[in-house]
């Protein structure tokens, strides 16, 4: 296994020849070469790279997830396992990628095919892993655009039920308006993934939109792209700010925050809590998948990306603990809302059934019933605790925290609960435009980084398109919007479930497992501190070495093995919505969906062993042409005395002009 040195600043203009001798990967018809592009970008200012990283980080995931996870998993004990994970796993696996980008200079592809050409597969695996994630990262984008055409009016379209002749739509009575609006007039959803159904015009048009704008924002690669960045990666930071004051004020805002930090030590002997905590951590850094490579490419060598790891990371768990805060004061608000038209409509029926003498005096409540809003929830529940079950009629707990528990997860959350939350709100046409334009950059942000990941490694490796990048871009973007057709039918919504569910998470892993024990096992964790410090002027902590063969590399592995025996012993299900029942029910994937979603991962991870099988044939091959080319020297006899078999090699060199060797 090649183990040549990471490149200093003065080396780059030799590295295809040593790259040539040590069995590089720059002799493919003239076409790809270690060596960086001539034109090669870099950052106008640090603040640009900050701004590229961290946009990029953090996503749609800080918003959606991340208070899900936090809420279902013990509030504040899943806080601290998650600061754990961080901090021993996802800063040090941070902190190598950036480190092997900045000294390289190359993307992912580059950078592991400099390491040793075995392992050029990993970094085509991340751009494969790359786009699909763009391809059903950027349909959650459009249905961000469908939503903010929609807020310009009042009321918003998902306040109220739909009638047909004075009477509720059925499927909007057994729900709710926004579920309604979401499910059936956004989506327009088949009940199951074997229902195709035609192509959502609205959505396919938002589509063609939400590719458009990425397309103009990378057209000039990071020239153009940070621009834009100045806002989309700052802007929904102001949102989320305005949110939590906003939401601090609202009725139930406290409850709702109380519920989510509330710990529960328990959950700390659940493995199941450790693989969703790591998986978080995992993607919240956006591990694997190139971009962060591609991103720290661009910086000077002397530039300090310890540093960056930590401040990074930091700031991303900073703003998913914001965004936190944000959800559960608006889900607080909702829920509070909810479980007092509950007690409204409880109290409502208990004084109807005491003034028709259905009642026992002694059953009931000490407090004002005849004025609902003016019963604390709390009085309420005591109650029902005790007489509920001894009054005649069909009396319901208003449980807050259970009200909390509904549709806080992923789209869920932004196009149900938090929709109706907003609706609730004064005003709610500004907060809601406010809303999903937040999204919408966030989104945009996380799509320049992942198409980045895509883009900078090709252009890198070949420079056919490293000359032709503007073209590149486009035709990118054009096939990302015909194969994302496929997520604009009807049953579209069940493709991005099984796309985000299974075509990045195990080829991930696997990436980053590949990575991980290729620095510190293969090049070397010494080898690789040493040009560490070489490059920073300073050694980083001996720690590092440790984390990197053992905890890290075991981590990855338990991570990996616990996510495939979970897909094994479980038949993976997706959540599809029934139109006569009016709510979302479980349902298996059928047997072509399983075979889509083998072949999705297969595909992902196919560059990893072919690139390896390629490159040793390359080398057998190399080794028989020189055999052979020896051979025929052998074969050479100049001097008739000359009693030796062959030809002495070094007479040979100074016969054909090049008596000084190539040496790496």
């Amino acid at each position: 296994m090649e183990k040549q040195p990471l490149p200093s600043d003065d080396d780059r203009t030799g590295d295809a020849l040593v790259t040539e001798v040590d069995g590089g990967a720059g002799e493919e018809s003239g076409q790809q070469g270690p060596s960086e592009p001539p034109a090669r970008d870099g950052w106008n200012s640090k603040i640009e790279y900050f701004l590229a990283q961290v946009g990029f980080s953090v996503g749609l995931g800080n918003v959606w997830r991340f208070p899900y996870l936090c809420h279902q998993n013990g509030g504040g004990a899943f806080l601290l396992l998650y600061v754990l994970l961080m901090l021993v796993v996802g800063i040090p696996l941070f902190f190598l990628e950036l480190a092997a980008g900045q000294a390289i200079r190359q993307g992912s592809i580059g950078v592991w095919k400099y390491i040793s050409p075995k392992l050029a597969g990993i970094g085509y695996s991340s751009c494969v892993v790359c786009f699909f994630v763009a391809l059903y990262y950027n349909v959650i984008l459009a249905w961000s655009l469908f939503y903010l055409g929609n807020s310009f009016q009042y009321p918003l379209p998902w306040e109220q039920c739909p009638e047909t002749g004075n009477v509720t739509v059925k499927e909007c009575a057994g729900s709710s308006p926004t579920t309604y609006f979401w499910y059936r007039k956004a989506l327009d959803i088949t009940d199951s993934i074997d229902e195709l159904g035609s192509f959502n015009p609205y959505i396919t048009c938002c589509l063609l939109a939400a590719w458009t704008i990425v397309c103009l924002g990378m057209f000039k690669g990071i020239k153009t792209s940070v621009k834009v960045m100045y806002f989309s990666s700052i802007f929904p930071y102001v949102v989320l700010l305005c949110f939590l004051i906003r939401g601090l004020l609202l009725d139930g805002a406290m409850e709702g925050i109380s519920y989510m930090f509330y710990p529960k030590l328990e959950i700390w002997a659940d493995v199941q809590v450790w693989r969703q905590a790591a998986t978080q951590v995992f993607f919240a850094l956006g591990l694997g998948f190139g971009s962060i490579i591609a991103y720290s490419s661009y910086n000077p060598k002397n530039n300090n990306c310890h540093r960056d790891a930590f401040t990074v990371s930091l700031i991303n768990f900073l703003t998913s603990v914001l965004a936190t805060l944000v959800v559960f004061a608006v889900l607080g608000f909702r829920a509070k809302e909810k479980v007092m038209e509950c007690v409204a409509s409880n109290l409502e029926q208990l004084s109807q059934q005491f003034f028709n003498g259905e009642v026992d005096k002694n059953l009931m409540p000490g407090f004002n019933y005849s004025d609902p809003t003016s019963v604390a929830l709390t009085d309420y529940r005591t109650w029902f605790k005790h007489y509920g079950d001894k009054v005649p009629g069909t009396f319901t707990d208003c449980d807050l925290e259970k009200e909390m528990q509904k549709g806080v997860e992923g789209t869920g959350l932004a196009f149900i609960a938090f929709t109706e939350a907003m609706s609730l709100l004064p005003g709610s046409p500004f907060w809601s435009a406010l809303f999903f334009l937040m999204l919408l950059n966030l989104g945009l942000s996380t799509m320049f980084g992942t198409m980045e990941g895509i883009l900078a490694p090709l252009t890198d490796n070949f420079k056919t398109l490293a000359n032709n990048k503007t073209k590149l871009t486009v035709f990118s973007c054009i096939i990302g919007f015909l194969i994302g057709l496929l997520f604009t039918q009807r049953c579209g919504n069940y493709f991005v479930m099984m796309f985000d569910d299974y075509s990045a998470t195990l080829p991930l892993i696997i990436v980053v497992v590949f990575e991980t024990f290729s620095v510190s096992w293969l090049y070397g964790a010494d080898r690789f501190l040493n040009d560490i410090e070489a490059m920073l002027g300073w050694r980083p902590s001996v720690i590092y070495k440790y984390l990197w063969k053992y905890v890290c590399l075991l981590a990855m592995l338990g991570l990996l093995g616990a996510s495939m025996i979970r897909m094994f012993l479980k038949r993976p299900t997706y959540m599809s919505w029934n139109e006569e029942q009016a709510s979302e029910v479980t349902l298996e994937y059928p047997g072509w969906a399983l075979a889509v979603l083998s072949l999705l991962i297969i595909f992902a991870m196919m560059p990893v062993p072919l690139a390896f099988i390629h490159s040793v044939l390359r080398d057998r091959t190399k080794q028989q042409s020189r055999d052979t080319e020896i051979g025929q020297y052998s074969l050479v006899n100049t001097d008739e005395k000359c009693e030796t078999p062959m030809t002495d090699m070094s007479e040979l060199d100074q016969r054909n002009g090049d008596s000084t060797p190539v040496s790496s």
